[in-house]
């Protein structure tokens, strides 16, 4: 049975608050194989990011910041979905959410982008992408520094 849209919003809208009030993932790494600042000088958000690298996967990452609730949970639903992802998947997960948050229909569709979907609305707002970037950015950043 299909969902009816404002349903589905109600829904996404929840979502986006739980990872924005109470996320797992906040804090910092003792052991970190990277460290990065990010700020979006548009809207005033800025974000700490730790990365830890073991094997071959993204063993860890925490964040800290502060700003809309769009960046805070786009970086508590990305540290949740990329924990133990190989540093191959997380670069193939990095490119789908950036189709999703540009409007790509198909991504929006994609299951394997999890909670991450709750955030394709931002495509409706431009100004907005850059919120829900400002993590994924610092993470690519971080792998980078981290020499993934």
């Amino acid at each position: 049975m299909a969902m009816p849209n404002a349903a589905l919003g109600a829904l996404y809208q929840e979502v986006i608050l739980k990872h924005y009030r109470d996320s797992s993932h906040r804090g910092e790494l003792a052991e970190r194989d990277a460290e990065i600042q990010m700020n979006n000088p548009t809207c005033g958000d800025a974000i700490v990011l730790h990365l830890r690298l073991r094997g071959g996967r993204v063993d860890a990452i925490r964040f800290s910041g502060h700003g809309c609730a769009i960046s805070q949970a786009s970086a508590s639903m990305m540290a949740k979905q990329l924990e133990g992802k190989t540093t191959e998947e997380s670069g193939e997960l990095i490119a789908r959410f950036k189709d999703l948050v540009h409007g790509d229909a198909d991504a929006a569709r994609d299951k394997r982008l999890g909670e991450l979907r709750a955030l394709a609305g931002v495509a409706k707002f431009p100004v907005r992408v850059r919120c829900a970037m400002l993590a994924w950015n610092a993470l690519e950043e971080a792998a980078k520094q981290a020499g993934a």
